[in-house]
């Protein structure tokens, strides 16, 4: 058995979104972006298959050029290789699920050229 909170030891930086991995298990990996109002993650892929759920905040989540406003409880699944972004609306938390084959570092590498 794991635990983790999306709630706890919550961190933000004021540059750019933070990443934290929660939990990893067998088959993969929870991830906690936080991002201040106006912080973003440039266009990017995933070799695998995402799942992204908003826990607090809003988000324009962009996909293939189409922008997606999500907000507190919104879920979004892509399959890997789909293009998408993602800007803060509001101060907020994201989840994102990854495939065990994913990593962490792929994220970071994101954040650190957005």
């Amino acid at each position: 058995m794991k635990l983790a909170s999306l709630v706890n030891n919550l961190e933000y930086n004021e540059t750019r979104p933070t990443i934290q991995v929660l939990l990893e298990t067998e088959t993969g990996k929870e991830i906690r972006i936080a991002f201040k109002e106006g912080q973003l993650m440039k266009e990017h892929k995933t070799p695998f298959p995402i799942v992204v759920e908003i826990f607090e905040g809003a988000i324009d989540f962009g996909v293939n050029g189409t922008v997606h406003q999500l907000k507190k409880g919104d879920l979004i699944a892509l399959e890997g290789n789909v293009p998408h972004d993602l800007t803060a609306l509001q101060t907020s938390t994201v989840r994102l699920s990854l495939n065990k084959l994913d990593s962490a570092k792929r994220v970071e590498g994101v954040i650190n050229k957005s």
